[in-house]
């Protein structure tokens, strides 16, 4: 039986880093900003305010034993369905993974409170941080992000370049491009400016192939985010088409599915990779779930996703 955690979701195949155990910090859409473009949907607490969202001390827990059960990922990914450093101990929970797990650590944010000198602090304990950003000027950034009123481009911008000047581990940029907003070759042209003054380690091209929180959201065509590439310095990599591969077991924890349903939508095949089953029995129990009423099924393009 698959143990169930509160806190740690996965481990799952990841577009970025490989197998990914996520760590999730702050409760369900708890976030400085309402993404139109958001994969895990419309934020429900917009705030700015950092506390201990959750507890540190259970995080530590909750790690410490899937660890001795034997747990293993590429990575562990600090993360969720909000901004992880909202919470004021993610500085402690990433040292906390650093000397106890001794599995590589990524720092997934938006960005937004990178001008605190204490988050840029706390983000240094980090092996790998990944910063979204997708706007050129406070304009774009309220059209794309929605932010909460203290929210400012500026900082965000200011925020990553002092960060920049006092980090030591990787810094990986996501570019998340959305049609009919900042997909014109300008307005790319001025993110791979303002990207380039950031000096980050690695730029990634990414866009809405899964289901997001505004409708009507478009996927960038792949030409144009192929075209795109050769703008950023150093040259990006599109991540957009990730597809998981299937494997071979068929027996499907359905609390565990749910658990990572709830923060993101998935294909079956997703699922099927992330819990090493048989592709056909997982879209078998998929379906059942759905008739069930626990889950909904969205198209997305030829793609199918679940969600909760």
């Amino acid at each position: 039986m698959r143990q169930t955690f509160k806190y740690l979701f996965g481990p799952v195949p990841s577009r970025r880093f490989g197998l990914s155990l996520g760590v999730d910090l702050v409760p369900h859409k708890t976030c400085t900003l309402d993404c139109v473009f958001c994969e895990v949907g419309p934020t429900t607490c917009l705030t700015a305010e950092r506390k201990e969202h959750v507890p540190i001390r259970q995080i530590e827990k909750e790690l410490a034993l899937w660890r001795s059960a034997g747990g293993m990922a590429d990575v562990l990914s600090v993360t969720g369905a909000g901004e992880p450093t909202l919470h004021s101990g993610f500085g402690e929970i990433l040292e906390f993974i650093k000397k106890e797990i001794k599995i590589k650590s990524v720092l997934l944010t938006n960005s937004t409170l990178m001008h605190l000198p204490g988050v840029r602090r706390s983000a240094c304990a980090a092996d790998i941080v990944k910063a979204t950003f997708s706007a050129w000027d406070e304009d774009s950034f309220r059209l794309l992000t929605r932010p909460h009123p203290g929210v400012r481009f500026a900082d965000l911008l200011d925020g990553l370049r002092g960060f920049r000047g006092e980090y030591a581990g990787e810094l990986w940029m996501e570019v998340f491009i959305v049609p009919g907003i900042n997909d014109g070759p300008g307005q790319i042209r001025q993110i791979a400016a303002l990207a380039r003054s950031i000096c980050p380690d690695k730029i990634q091209l990414n866009t809405a192939v899964r289901p997001t929180a505004e409708s009507g959201i478009k996927a960038a065509p792949e030409s144009l985010l192929n075209e795109a590439r050769d703008l950023f310095e150093p040259k990006a990599e599109v991540i957009a088409r990730y597809a998981a591969a299937a494997t071979a077991k068929a027996v499907i924890d359905e609390g565990a599915v749910l658990s990572m349903l709830r923060r993101r939508p998935c294909t079956a095949r997703d699922v099927a990779a992330s819990f090493a089953l048989d592709l056909e029995a997982t879209l078998k129990a998929l379906q059942t779930m759905q008739a069930q009423g626990t889950l909904r099924m969205e198209k997305r393009g030829k793609e199918e996703y679940y969600m909760v």
